[in-house]
């Protein structure tokens, strides 16, 4: 038997720590919040990704009563933006979300598996990694890839499938 491990590379950076350009996409994932509907939960969450020519856009979670009908903010997210801008790679996400008293979270909140594994498509799909930037009004978390949110991820690759 061999044991092994994962080690996963994260930063966490204060709100002025951030580039400009990072601050701008965490700026638009908290305000993507305000458009969530979430009367079920009460956990708003909103996502920004930034496209590789520059355009920002935004989503947020959308529940339903039928609760699988209803969709996270970052498949929301990335899957307009695919949809706006089919040609264009999305380089970063970031991830923000308020707390049923309305308060943005501490700590930042990660994608469910689900929304892993279409960003891990994604990421596979555009051959380069995604950065992630996970907001919390204590600290942002900044990932270089999918890699480290889902490190036996599924991918064209699995299958033996050259894309």
């Amino acid at each position: 038997m061999k044991e092994q491990a994962f080690h996963i590379p994260y930063v966490v950076l204060t709100a002025d720590e951030l580039s400009e350009a990072d601050r701008l996409l965490v700026e638009r994932a908290k305000e993507a919040t305000f458009t969530s509907y979430a009367p079920y939960s009460h956990f708003s969450v909103g996502a920004a990704v930034q496209m590789a020519n520059g355009e920002i856009v935004s989503g947020s979670n959308q529940e339903n009563a039928a609760s699988p009908s209803g969709t996270c903010a970052e498949r929301c997210t990335v899957f307009y933006a695919g949809a706006r801008y089919p040609d264009e790679a999305v380089v970063s996400i970031a991830v923000a979300a308020r707390n049923e008293s309305g308060e943005f979270t501490r700590q930042p909140i990660s994608p469910c598996g689900a929304c892993r594994q279409v960003l891990a498509e994604t990421e596979n799909r555009q051959h380069q990694p995604l950065r992630i930037l996970l907001y919390g009004t204590e600290g942002t978390y900044l990932l270089e890839g999918i890699a480290s949110l889902l490190p036996f991820h599924f991918s064209s690759e699995s299958m033996d499938i050259d894309k």
